[in-house]
């Protein structure tokens, strides 16, 4: 059986329960293995995974770093 794969909109549409942690923009930098300030980039940018802020604190979904990262495979393969 084929692996399903949701895009970004279909993503945010699906009711999910809260993930254990949220990510810092320093573990989305670890994680992709980029500079912190690339991550800061994209934010204020608007380019990089959707975040959100926990008062002035930036925080990322670990879903939502996952689908834009899909994102960017599949824009690749195209």
């Amino acid at each position: 059986m084929a692996e399903r794969r949701l895009t970004v909109a279909q993503v945010a549409d699906t009711p999910r329960t809260l993930p254990a942690r949220y990510l810092t923009p320093s573990d989305v930098a670890a994680l992709l293995g980029v500079p912190i300030e690339t991550v800061h980039q994209w934010r204020r940018k608007r380019t990089g995974p959707r975040g959100f802020r926990v008062g002035r604190h930036p925080r990322y979904d670990p879903d939502d770093v996952r689908a834009w990262v899909e994102s960017l495979i599949e824009g690749a393969a195209a």
